[in-house]
């Protein structure tokens, strides 16, 4: 049994062949985690000593990252007592996740390649998440793939997904072309730890990519229920696609009481509004990063391509919070 240390002081026993995070949870020490499979980077934390070893590849990370020390939780074992510089969630305590039966109440195709599912819940169900969280749904034959919440908790137990098509997926066959009304399936969740920290006296910019507007829509409804004195200062929404029809939703008419700037990367002459990528139209309003919080939801590129640019801009980067949005290998 080796012991971790963590830079905020707390401490917990793990044993080789665990994963880091699985052995802080066993703990009840939560560290921040999305994929769970060494493909994103929300679980990147830096090993200042100790030796680890990977049960699977890290394609989260960039060569410069592993050569620099970094390492991901989800897929990292210790082979000797280890100090690591990541932050855990402090005393916040995340719904337990659960597996639940659930039925497709209706599905709204809202582009070509996005589909909106509302599935409904048990009435007896006891299902409570933190807006932001993903859910792991299980369909036809076992496959399970995860998707983001986009609702807040709602009293008539109907959970909002925002699908997009991939090509030549299992489950995307399913969802694109079998599904229907009344279809039961299962989920597993609430999953993740991509939610609102503290946000008293904070800046919030939300920066997302296609459906990763998902769990960025969750959280904006929810910040109506935030009692006054603990609201950010503002709040800023950058929402990226190629064309006009990716920009699916009315972010603007959300609740949230945010600024809403849309972003092109392939805008056409008659686009008036931002062009570029979201971390680029961003840099260019020249916000005060020092007092602000910034949440990415999207596509590992852009993550990855955010933290930086904006490390380097004056966020403090324990204020960078990020779920990114990975293929299934086995899609």
């Amino acid at each position: 049994m080796q012991e971790i240390t963590l830079s905020s002081g707390a401490r917990f026993n793990a044993e080789t062949g665990i994963s880091i995070l699985d052995a802080g949870a066993k703990a009840q020490v939560s560290l921040p985690y999305s994929c769970k499979t060494g493909r994103c980077s929300t679980c990147k934390c830096k090993v200042i000593s100790g030796e680890t070893y990977a049960l699977n590849p890290e394609s989260g990370l960039t060569d410069k990252e592993k050569a620099d020390g970094w390492i991901l939780s989800c897929v990292r074992t210790v082979v000797t007592d280890i100090v690591l510089e990541i932050d855990d969630l402090g005393g916040t305590v995340l719904p337990v996740a659960k597996t639940l039966p659930c039925r497709i109440n209706s599905i709204e195709r809202l582009t070509s390649d996005v589909i909106r599912v509302h599935l409904r819940l048990p009435p007896t169900a006891d299902f409570i998440y933190a807006p932001g969280q993903y859910i792991n749904i299980i369909g036809p034959g076992g496959i399970q793939r995860s998707y983001s919440l986009a609702n807040a908790n709602s009293a008539d137990k109907m959970l909002e997904l925002h699908i997009r098509a991939v090509k030549g997926g299992a489950m995307s066959e399913y969802w694109f072309n079998q599904a229907k009304t009344n279809d039961l399936l299962r989920l597993k969740g609430p999953l993740g730890t991509f939610f609102l920290r503290d946000a008293a006296d904070i800046h919030l910019i939300f920066l997302a990519t296609g459906t990763g507007i998902a769990p960025v829509k969750a959280i904006l409804e929810s910040i109506p229920d935030i009692p006054i004195q603990n609201r950010p200062k503002s709040v800023t929404v950058l929402w990226g696609g190629r064309t006009p029809d990716d920009l699916y939703l009315d972010v603007g008419g959300m609740p949230g009481g945010h600024h809403f700037i849309p972003v092109l990367s392939r805008a056409g002459d008659g686009w008036t509004g931002a062009k570029g990528y979201v971390q680029e139209a961003l840099g260019a309003i020249r916000p005060d990063l020092s007092s602000a919080a910034v949440y990415a939801c999207g596509s590992d590129a852009m993550i990855h391509s955010a933290r930086e640019v904006l490390v380097q801009a004056g966020l403090p980067r324990q204020r960078f919070f990020s779920d990114a949005f990975v293929c299934s290998a086995e899609n």
